[in-house]
């Protein structure tokens, strides 16, 4: 009987420590892809913080993709003049982590 407690325990607490591990793969990943030279969580570097992207974006369905297409392909406009570069080393599926992460800011 122990044993059962004992295996119920490990498994709730690898739930609990894996819940937070796509968040900080993602802040991995934007240290990775050079992400943090213009972006900060709460400021504006070059670019906006990620949560003042994340309140923009917050009630377009269409958030993840926009995002995602920006972080590859680059663009210009939405927050000023200062043009966001494309990111060719930042694949598909990696930017579509990238928008997610930010989004859930």
């Amino acid at each position: 009987m122990k044993n059962k407690f004992a295996v119920a325990a490990l498994v709730a607490a690898c739930g609990v420590l894996t819940m937070n591990a796509p968040a900080f793969a993602s802040a991995e990943l934007a240290k990775q892809k050079n992400c943090l030279a213009c972006h900060a969580v709460d400021k504006k570097l070059v670019g906006p913080g990620y949560r003042d992207i994340a309140a923009k974006y917050k009630s377009d369905k269409n958030a993840p993709a926009v995002l995602a297409k920006k972080i590859r392909e680059g663009g210009v406009g939405v927050w000023g003049q200062i043009p966001m570069p494309a990111n060719p080393q930042v694949n598909e599926q990696e930017a579509q982590t990238l928008s997610r992460w930010v989004l859930s800011m």
